[in-house]
C-alpha cells in the first residue's frame, strides 16, 4: 500500500534548510558586481568555469566522504567553505583575488550537492514513502525557491540603500550560520552510515562504494539519464546570471524613476523580477509531479522540458539582440521555470536507477555532470558575448545544443532493454 508523506518536524527542517540555504543575497547581482570591478565577460566565464572545475574535482570524493563518514559532517564542512568564500569576496577587488573566493565557493558546492538530497530520499525510504519522491522533493525544493524570492528583495534593498554590490556578500554569511545549526539537529540515522559497517575498515567501505559507483556507470540508461538532466542544468547554470545584464539594459532605457541612479533603478527591477521568478519557480517545483503524472511518463517529461528550455533560450537571445528587452526577460524567466520543473523530476528519475547504499555518491555524480557542462559552456559563452553580444551568443549556443539533444533522450526501462 502506498503511503502519503506527512509534514512532520523533519519535513520542516528540510524546508527551512532550503530556505536559508537560498538566502544568497549576492546572487541576483553577481554579474553586475563583476562588471563593476572591470572584469570582462570572458573573465567572468573563466571564474564560473573554475568554480565548476573545482566542483568536479571534489564532487565524487565529497560524495564518498558523505557516504562513509556522515552526511551531517559533510554539510557542515560545506557551509564553512561558503562562509569563507563570502568573506573573501567582500574584501576583494580584482580578478586574481576572486580566484580563491570562487574556489572556496566551489568546495562548498562540492560537499553540499547530492548530500542533502540523499538524506531526503533516505528519510523517505525509512518511512516507506519512496513513491512520493517527486512530490516530497518538489515540496521541499519549493521552500528553497521561496527563500530565493525573499533573498532577491532583501538584496535589492541592500544595494539600493548602500549603493554597493560588495556589501551583499557579508550579509550572506548570516543565514548560512543558521543552516549550520539546523543541520546539527538532523537525526543520526540520516548520516548514511550503515551500522553493520561500523567494524569494517574505512578502506574497505570506500572501495565498496567506488566499485558500486563504477558498476552503475556502466549502465547506458544511467549515463543517458544523467546527461539528459545535467546538460540543461549546466546550460542554465552558465546563462542564468546574464539575466541581470538584460534587466539592467532594460532598466536604463525606461523613462521612469528619474530621481534614482542607474544602479538604484536596476536594483529595484532586478529585485522585483527575481522575486517574481522565484515565486513562480517555487510553484513550478511543487507541481513537477503533476506534469509527470499528466504525461504518464517521467522520461517524456524530461525530454519535452529539455527541448522547450533550449527553445526559450533561443527566442530570448534573438529578441534581446533586436532590442525587445522586456520580451527577452519574459523568455529568460521561462527558462528558470523549465529548469525548476525538470529538477525534481530528473533527480527522482536518477535516484531510482542507483543503489540506495551509494545514493549520495550517485546524486553527486549527477551534480558533477552539471558542473562539467557548465565549465565548458561558461567561458565559451563569455568569449562569444565579448565578440558578438549577449543575444546572438545565447541563441547560437541553444541551437548547437538542440542539435545534440536526440543523443540524450531519456528512455523507459522497458525500451532501454529492447
Amino acid at each position: 500500500m502506498n503511503l502519503i508523506f506527512h509534514k512532520n518536524i523533519q519535513y520542516y527542517k528540510f524546508c527551512l534548510y532550503g530556505f536559508f540555504k537560498n538566502l544568497r543575497f549576492f546572487e541576483p547581482f553577481l554579474i553586475l558586481f563583476f562588471l563593476e570591478k572591470n572584469i570582462s565577460f570572458f573573465q567572468i566565464g573563466v571564474l564560473y568555469s573554475l568554480r565548476e572545475i573545482f566542483v568536479n574535482i571534489f564532487e565524487i570524493p565529497s560524495g564518498i566522504i558523505a557516504d562513509s563518514f556522515g552526511r551531517k559532517k559533510s554539510l557542515i564542512l560545506s557551509f564553512v567553505f561558503y562562509i569563507i568564500s563570502f568573506i573573501v569576496f567582500y574584501f576583494s577587488n580584482s580578478f586574481i583575488l576572486f580566484l580563491p573566493a570562487i574556489i572556496c565557493y566551489a568546495m562548498g558546492d562540492a560537499f553540499r550537492t547530492g548530500t542533502h538530497k540523499a538524506m531526503i530520499f533516505d528519510y523517505l525510504r525509512m518511512n516507506n514513502w519512496d513513491n512520493q519522491r517527486v512530490n516530497y522533493y518538489g515540496n521541499t525544493r519549493s521552500w528553497s525557491q521561496f527563500g530565493s524570492s525573499v533573498s532577491s528583495i532583501i538584496a535589492a534593498l541592500i544595494v539600493f540603500y548602500s549603493g554597493s554590490y560588495q556589501s551583499i556578500f557579508i550579509f550572506s554569511t548570516f543565514p548560512y550560520f543558521i543552516d549550520l545549526i539546523i543541520i546539527s539537529t538532523y537525526p543520526k540515522e540520516l548520516d548514511g552510515i550503515n551500522k553493520k559497517q561500523e567494524n569494517e575498515s574505512i578502506k574497505k567501505r570506500l572501495r565498496q562504494i567506488i566499485d558500486n559507483y563504477f558498476l552503475s556507470l556502466k549502465n547506458k540508461q544511467i549515463l543517458k539519464a544523467i546527461t539528459n538532466l545535467s546538460l540543461h542544468s549546466g546550460f542554465h547554470r552558465s546563462v542564468k546570471d546574464y539575466l541581470q545584464a538584460v534587466i539592467q539594459t532594460f532598466a536604463i532605457g525606461i523613462p521612469i524613476l528619474y530621481s534614482f541612479t542607474s544602479k538604484q533603478k536596476s536594483s529595484i527591477l532586478i529585485g522585483l523580477i527575481y522575486f517574481l521568478i522565484y515565486i513562480l519557480t517555487s510553484v513550478a517545483s511543487r507541481n513537477a509531479g503533476k506534469l509527470k503524472n499528466k504525461l504518464n511518463s517521467i522520461e517524456k517529461a524530461l525530454n519535452l522540458t529539455m527541448m522547450i528550455g533550449f527553445f526559450f533560450a533561443f527566442i530570448s537571445g534573438i529578441v534581446f539582440h533586436y532590442g525587445f528587452y522586456l520580451v527577452s526577460i519574459i523568455f529568460f524567466v521561462l527558462i528558470f521555470l523549465i529548469e525548476n520543473i525538470r529538477n525534481p523530476i530528473g533527480v527522482a528519475y536518477v535516484s531510482e536507477l542507483f543503489d540506495d547504499k551509494i545514493l549520495a555518491t550517485a546524486l553527486s555524480t549527477n551534480s558533477q555532470a552539471k558542473s562539467l557542462f557548465a565549465a565548458i559552456i561558461a567561458p565559451l559563452l563569455g568569449l562569444l558575448i565579448d565578440k558578438i553580444g549577449i543575444g546572438f551568443s545565447l541563441s547560437s549556443l541553444a541551437i548547437v545544443i538542440v542539435i545534440l539533444t536526440p543523443l540524450f533522450w531519456a528512455k523507459s526501462k522497458n525500451k532501454s532493454k529492447s
